[in-house]
């Protein structure tokens, strides 16, 4: 298990261009070969090209784990034909029908359990857990609705951003049954998704992020659960 520090394009931000679950990481169709080696080695995943929404924000724009994906409504025909042809056989891939596009920014989730926003409408909520195989919870956290922004999660733990209660902290904990701390990324930012990929085999993060931010990513992630 090990933690990489990266830039992708020149910017820590690497989570909004990516998607990872246990077995597959979406990375940007014009990737760099070295981020594509690199992502693969550390999360010990095969690697998948793609746009969506003809653009390279695959993190704001997926939401899933390793059981399905969610595309936006936005969403291409020719790119929703790809990422079927090419990942259909190894987990559940649907186009979610909401007003909302950035799923990535709107959904929390591990292969036990789903965090939504509540700006995602009620009447999705049945299809997000088909396709990811999970419960589903429509809450907020720390009061914000973006749950797949404000916080990072696997397998294994849970980041969350630190405007969050230690009563919050233990609901959590609750739900998910695994490590919940709080913490930030690239030298403090809040969106912890923007800055940190992660899977019980690893985590990639921004390269502006920090050695007490460093250390917390381990503790949460690859300390003893």
């Amino acid at each position: 298990m090990s933690v990489q520090k990266s830039l992708l394009y020149g910017n820590p931000n690497i989570g909004v261009y990516s998607f990872t679950n246990e077995n597959i990481t979406i990375l940007p169709i014009d990737a760099p070969d070295k981020n594509i080696e690199e992502f693969s080695e550390t999360l010990g995943t095969e690697v998948f090209l793609a746009s969506i929404c003809e653009s390279p924000l695959l993190g704001v724009f997926i939401a899933g784990n390793s059981n399905g994906i969610l595309l936006p409504k936005l969403s291409l025909e020719h790119e929703i034909k790809k990422v079927e042809e090419n990942l259909g056989d190894k987990l559940n891939v649907a186009v979610l029908p909401s007003l909302r596009n950035a799923l990535g920014n709107l959904i929390l989730a591990n292969d036990k359990m789903a965090i939504v926003s509540p700006l995602i409408e009620k009447e999705h909520l049945k299809l997000i857990e088909e396709v990811l195989d999970v419960e589903v919870i429509v809450r907020t956290i720390g009061d914000s609705p973006l749950v797949g922004s404000i916080a990072s999660i696997s397998n294994r733990g849970l980041l969350v951003y630190p405007l969050v209660t230690d009563e919050e902290l233990e609901e959590l904990r609750e739900l998910f049954n695994i490590t919940v701390d709080v913490g930030t990324v690239n030298r403090g930012s809040i969106f912890l998704s923007s800055g940190l990929v992660v899977n019980s085999k690893g985590a990639i993060v921004g390269y502006e992020t920090t050695g007490p931010e460093l250390l917390r990513i381990h503790q949460v992630f690859f300390g003893k659960t």
